[in-house]
């Protein structure tokens, strides 16, 4: 069943989906005995999804990418041939987007265009209480995905339903690819014109390159990162065997159900503490803090101000902490009632980015953004999540995350910068963000 690249089906052509419930099994040992495309996909609600080849590849690139993605996968989703398995197994398109509309799939992203999604022809999904299989195809009889479908049953017993998360690939050298002075050269030029009326805000970020002791098996990773980080998203998506992108963000960037939007402002961050009573001056700290607090009110009125267009009503709701195992953040959740029948990439194009991880004005904070660091966003900070036929769908941002083949993984953060930043703080901030992943390395 080859996989058709930009979603385009042969005339006539059905794509059909057979799905059966089959015992539990470990999705680590399923997707490590599985050729890229590889994904993974779970929320802090419960949804997990493991899944691995390619019925279809939907790509576009430049500043049209949302609305051609958008257009290719309706033609993917024309004829519908879907039996059995509840709503969480449907077909969907799994994927991202890059940062910057101008992006060249370069080290470390080769593989990686300005938007690309997939259609896996293999995937499981976990629910609350049962586990799935699914097998999609096109240009084949529904016998003949049936035939698939038992065959991989069969095979799929034999995986066990517990594997040992195996030990991590250690970390043999760091590099970050802008110094220490050339970050405070950045935060001081972009601090310059904040000042100067040019910006509000800009969030800039720096690559750290690691360098492993033993080849990364990613899934195993995420599986230490479940149990580090439970109330963040976890995600892998690998296009091609030279690299996958994976993470565990925090932050939802939007989940469509229907009519109903489902988003939140993040923004604002602070350490955790070595004792609770440390913990809760630090949270104080954060909460009472006028650079923060301005920071994070203007990420949730752009996040307003840009569901307003599509929403019959907007609702905003009361700030509060969202505390991680090493960092604390401004939480505000805000969701939406949107006035007719809308495609979640037409949401994700109205909001991405926010303020959150690149700044205001948005097109003058992009612009400081690429004239000012050192590397490529490439999908760093970007959409990446799935939507299905119906243009439902879930994003999250893809913060605390890396880009990893072999023995190397490239990982990211980035800081808000506003008119009172200091140089030597924002590194410091800097590099909480790169522990979720590191540590699970060493």
């Amino acid at each position: 069943m080859p996989a058709h690249r930009d979603g385009q089906l042969s005339a006539g052509a059905s794509l059909v989906t057979r799905t059966c419930r089959i015992s539990d099994v470990s999705f680590r040992s399923f997707l490590a005995g599985r050729q890229a495309p590889r994904i993974y996909w779970t929320t802090p609600d419960g949804l997990e999804v493991a899944a691995s080849g390619a019925v279809a590849r939907v790509t576009a690139t430049g500043n049209a990418r949302f609305d051609t993605v958008r257009e290719r996968a309706s033609d993917l989703f024309v004829s519908l041939d879907v039996d059995g398995g509840p709503k969480a197994t449907r077909p969907r398109l799994f994927g991202g987007f890059s940062f910057h509309a101008k992006h060249e799939p370069m080290s470390p992203w080769g593989g990686f265009p300005g938007a690309e999604f997939v259609l896996p022809h293999v995937q499981l999904t976990r629910t609350e209480t049962e586990t799935w299989l699914t097998v999609s195809g096109h240009d084949v009889t529904p016998d003949e995905v049936e035939t698939k479908l038992a065959e991989l049953r069969t095979e799929l017993n034999e995986l066990p339903e517990m594997r040992p998360r195996g030990e991590a690939p250690g970390v043999k050298s760091t590099h970050h690819t802008t110094s220490r002075e050339e970050w405070s050269e950045q935060v001081h030029r972009a601090t310059e014109r904040i000042q100067a009326g040019e910006l509000q805000k800009v969030v800039l970020a720096t690559a750290l390159e690691v360098e492993l002791e033993n080849p990364i098996a990613v899934p195993d990773t995420l599986e230490r990162l479940r149990t580090s980080y439970p109330d963040c998203y976890r995600f892998l998506f690998e296009p091609t065997a030279d690299g996958g992108f994976f993470g565990a963000p925090p932050e939802r960037l939007v989940s469509l159900t229907g009519q109903t939007v489902e988003t939140e402002a993040l923004a604002g961050s602070i350490g955790r503490g070595k004792t609770p009573e440390e913990d809760d001056e630090l949270a104080e700290r954060l909460i009472e803090s006028e650079k923060v607090r301005e920071e994070h009110e203007l990420v949730s009125e752009t996040i307003h101000d840009g569901l307003e267009p599509l929403a019959s009503s907007v609702r905003v709701g009361d700030r509060r902490l969202k505390r991680l195992s090493n960092i604390q953040h401004l939480q505000t959740p805000i969701s939406a009632d949107l006035d007719g029948d809308e495609h979640v990439l037409s949401v994700v194009k109205a909001l991405h980015p926010t303020p959150a991880v690149g700044g205001l004005p948005p097109e003058d904070a992009k612009r400081t953004i690429r004239e000012t660091e050192t590397f490529d966003r490439g999908w760093y900070a970007s959409p990446i999540g799935w939507f299905d036929a119906d243009g439902d769908g879930e994003f999250a941002v893809g913060i605390r995350s890396g880009v990893a083949a072999d023995s190397f993984v490239t990982l990211f953060g980035g800081n808000g910068i506003v008119a009172d930043s200091h140089p030597d703080d924002e590194w410091n901030e800097v590099q909480l963000k790169f522990l979720p992943i590191l540590d699970e390395l060493e």
